[in-house]
C-alpha cells in the first residue's frame, strides 16, 4: 500500500533565524484602531503577514479590498477561501479616508480573486485608486492585483488609473504552479506583467522559496520575469500558515537569499528585496 504524502505533517524545523516582531506600540495601536472603525480588511491580517508588527508599528498596512473571501483555493494561502459574500460599493471611499487619516506617503491595495464577477472586481478596482488620489494627492501608491482572467481591458480599467508600482506575484516556479496555484497559469501571470509595463507602469513581482523549487529553478523564473519587462522582484521564505495547506519543504538560508539578491541585480532587475520575512509589501515605498 502506498502511503500518500499528508498536508500539514512537520518536516522541517524552523530555524533559530527566523524571528518575527511582536504587534506592539502607540502607531500600532492608531492603525488597529482606524482598521476596525472602518470596517476595513488587511492582508497583514488575512494573510497572516509574519511583519504585521514591524509595519503597522511604523503606521503603514497594506488594506485588501473586495472582501476577505477568495474565489481562488491555492494551497499556499491563508485568506479564506469559498463563495464570495457581495462586496460593498462604500469600500473604495472607506480606504481612501483611512489612508488620508493615516498620512501614510505610499499606500499598498491588493484584494481577493473575484472570478465569479463579470468584471472581477475592476471597477472597485479603479474607484479605490482614484479616491485615493483624489484624497491624498501626495500619496504614492503600488497595487497587488489579479489576474482578470486574461480579460486585459479589465487590467487596463484598473492600471489606467496610474498607481505608481503594479504587482502581480508569480509566487512560485513553474514546475510548481498546478500544486501551488492550481486555478492559475504561469504564462498568463508574464503575459499581464509585460502588457503593464507596455501600458507604461512600474513593474514588481513576487515569489516564495521553500516549496521544494531548485536554485535553477528560481533563476529560471528570475529571468522570465525579467523577459516580461518586470523592474522589481521580492523573494521570501514561504511558511505553512495552517495544517490544511502545504508543508514547508525547506528553510532557506539568510546566505542564499543574498545570493538570490546579488544575482537578481546582475541580471538586471532595478530592485531586489530579498530575505526570509520578505513578504510583497515589505518596504514597499523603496521600490518606487
Amino acid at each position: 500500500m502506498i502511503e500518500l504524502p499528508v498536508l500539514g505533517e512537520e518536516k522541517v524545523k524552523k530555524p533559530s533565524w527566523l524571528k518575527v516582531k511582536l504587534p506592539t506600540g502607540e502607531n500600532y495601536r492608531r492603525v488597529r484602531k482606524l482598521v476596525d472603525e472602518h470596517k476595513l480588511h488587511t492582508i497583514c491580517e488575512s494573510g497572516n503577514c509574519p511583519n504585521m508588527g514591524e509595519c503597522w508599528g511604523e503606521g503603514t498596512a497594506t488594506f485588501m479590498i473586495l472582501g476577505n473571501t477568495c474565489t481562488r483555493s491555492c494551497s499556499f494561502c491563508a485568506v479564506a477561501t469559498g463563495r464570495a459574500n457581495s462586496y460593498d460599493l462604500d469600500e473604495p471611499r472607506r480606504v481612501a479616508e483611512a489612508i488620508k487619516l493615516m498620512a501614510v506617503k505610499h499606500a499598498v491595495i491588493t484584494s481577493v480573486n473575484r472570478d465569479e464577477l463579470p468584471d472581477k472586481g475592476a471597477k472597485v478596482w479603479a474607484d479605490t485608486i482614484r479616491l485615493i488620489k483624489q484624497e491624498s494627492p501626495g500619496t504614492t501608491m503600488e497595487t497587488l492585483i489579479p489576474d482578470f482572467l486574461t480579460n486585459w481591458d479589465l487590467l487596463y480599467q484598473v492600471i489606467d488609473e496610474k498607481p505608481e508600482v503594479v504587482s502581480h506575484n508569480m509566487e512560485t516556479v513553474k514546475r510548481l504552479y498546478r500544486k501551488v496555484r492550481p486555478q492559475a497559469k504561469y504564462e498568463r501571470s508574464l503575459e499581464q506583467i509585460k502588457l503593464t509595463k507596455e501600458r507604461g507602469r512600474r513593474t514588481k513581482s513576487g515569489i516564495m522559496l521553500g516549496l521544494g523549487e531548485t536554485e535553477a529553478e528560481v533563476l529560471e523564473v528570475m529571468q522570465d520575469l525579467l523577459n516580461h519587462k518586470c523592474d522589481v522582484i521580492t523573494l521570501g521564505q514561504y511558511l505553512q500558515p495552517t495544517k490544511m495547506h502545504l508543508n514547508v519543504e525547506e528553510f532557506v538560508t539568510p546566505e542564499q537569499f543574498a545570493y538570490y539578491k546579488e544575482a537578481g541585480l546582475a541580471m538586471g532587475f532595478n530592485y531586489v528585496e530579498s530575505g526570509a520575512l520578505v513578504r510583497s509589501s515589505y518596504h514597499a515605498e523603496r521600490h518606487i
